[in-house]
């Protein structure tokens, strides 16, 4: 919503009477223009939130909105479920974001709706720490929290909303959202959001709905639509200059982002080029430069899959309470074509408690079974029994192979050499994919390089947005797998 009509110096308690019926844009656009900022000005909608509540008023079960910053998401969401709250009798609106600071500012947007406009605040009372605001008459409710897929189980919501997509780890609590709107009738699930990580759960289910059959792109701004979902998305096309500042400007609809603020914000000392990309022009950006790049990556991609019975070795890096347990099968159909099949990742409570050891038995046992392992290359560090439980369990060779910084630059150059020559290959699973684009290359005093994981998480509430083990235990078997004889390095072949 942005500033459009000033307040008069005293604030009527009466109001003139609303246009249309419930949950029509009319009715909305009508019943918006009562609200206060806190600036003192009344709210007015702009043409693209116009937009967005007419397709949510459809009725459609999901409603994607993806806007840069600065483009008044959260005040549109604060409106959003105050309406409807006010309309729906007993409703209840969950609203999740996904790290406290986050909740506290969409609970502070709407609290301060409710204290600033006078009829809202004769009808709504705020619960200020439990971030829940009620209606005192119809029984709704609205809950702002930070959460995750555990803290949803129990709800059924008439309106859910899922604050900045984005950060949330995954997509567990929106699909557990939208699981349950299916038990009531009308019932709606609302995904708000900025541009993520590339490859992240988030932003590969962006680019599905957005390739929807029917989809309208214009500029800068697509909208696709089906029976069940919709997406308003606005960013700058991939291939288009994000210096200029019109192009970007064209990106950010609200009136109040302009090309004069979009230059003084690009020319900030503290702007990056990685944060303008991701945050003005709603590019999925990854904030660390990688050790290997998307191109590398992508072109290493290939529809070969390991067949099912060949032998395989396997790379295997176990974590306990904070890393991942990680296996990354290797096959090598000839000397000039290796494939790194899909890795299977363990991930440990983080509850402070460890990975049980049965569950990596069982994965083990579950490649095993698919694909004869013939020797499996793993650090055994901390993990001596998983090494004799596999050696005993499986009859297969357990190759020891360290982690230290002379390994590590051999494992380093052995897979950027296998990428660059176009020998190694993966089947561009996201597991895998994830953990190969959160690794950075460090340079050793002597000049050489190895993988390694960022200093600290990009994504605060994701643990795992930093971790690296898929790619550990693919550098480990790739380096091994290549120095042994050809003779029986190509017997994998079957």
């Amino acid at each position: 919503m942005s500033v459009a009509v000033r307040a008069p110096a005293k604030v009527t308690l009466k109001r003139a009477a609303l246009k249309g019926q419930p949950f029509t844009l009319p009715h909305f656009v009508s019943w918006s223009r009562d609200l206060v900022l806190d600036n003192g000005e009344h709210g007015r909608l702009e043409p693209f939130q116009c937009e967005f509540v007419a397709d949510l008023f459809a009725g459609r079960p999901e409603n994607w909105l993806i806007l840069p910053e600065g483009n008044g998401k959260t005040t549109l969401v604060a409106g959003i479920v105050l309406y409807h709250a006010e309309f729906k009798p007993g409703a209840y609106v969950p609203v999740a974001a996904a790290a406290r600071d986050q909740a506290e500012i969409l609970y502070r947007q709407a609290e301060g709706f409710v204290l600033r406009t006078p009829r809202l605040n004769r009808i709504f009372r705020c619960f200020d720490g439990y971030r829940r605001i009620r209606h005192k008459k119809n029984r709704s409710r609205i809950q702002i929290f930070a959460a995750d897929s555990r803290t949803g189980d129990g709800v059924i919501p008439t309106l859910a909303i899922v604050e900045e997509v984005h950060r949330h780890k995954d997509l567990s609590l929106y699909r557990t959202w939208t699981g349950k709107i299916r038990k009531r009738t009308g019932a709606q699930v609302v995904g708000i959001s900025t541009a993520g990580e590339p490859y992240s759960d988030f932003e590969e289910t962006r680019e599905r709905i957005r390739l929807l059959p029917g989809a309208t792109h214009k500029g800068t701004f697509t909208r696709a639509a089906s029976e069940q979902i919709v997406i308003h998305d606005w960013a700058v096309p991939p291939k288009a200059d994000i210096t200029d500042m019109r192009m970007v400007k064209s990106a950010n609809p609200f009136s109040g982002v302009t090309v004069e603020t979009l230059a003084a914000d690009f020319k900030s000392p503290t702007m990056t080029l990685p944060h303008w990309s991701r945050f003005k022009c709603n590019i999925p950006t990854r904030a660390i430069r990688s050790a290997i790049t998307d191109v590398e990556w992508a072109r290493a991609k290939t529809g070969v899959r390991i067949p099912k019975g060949v032998p395989i070795w396997l790379g295997l890096d176990v974590g306990w309470k904070h890393d991942t347990t990680a296996m990354v099968p290797f096959w090598a159909r000839d000397a000039a074509f290796h494939v790194l099949g899909p890795a299977t990742i363990l991930i440990p409570p983080r509850d402070g408690s460890s990975l049980d050891p049965g569950e990596i038995h069982r994965a083990l046992l579950a490649i095993h079974a698919r694909n004869p392992i013939e020797r499996i290359v793993m650090d055994i560090t901390r993990a001596e029994e998983t090494a004799s439980w596999a050696a005993a369990e499986l009859d297969v060779e357990v190759l020891e192979w360290s982690q230290s910084d002379g390994q590590a630059t051999i494992d380093y150059e052995k897979f950027m050499t296998g990428l660059r020559t176009g020998v190694l290959h993966h089947t561009g699973d996201r597991g895998l994919t994830r953990h190969v684009m959160n690794a950075v290359s460090r340079m050793l005093p002597k000049g050489n390089t190895r993988f390694e994981r960022p200093k600290s998480t990009r994504m605060g509430s994701d643990p795992d947005a930093n971790v690296i083990d898929a790619l550990v235990a693919a550098a480990m078997v790739n380096s091994k797998a290549t120095t042994v004889a050809p003779a029986q390095r190509w017997g994998l072949a079957g």
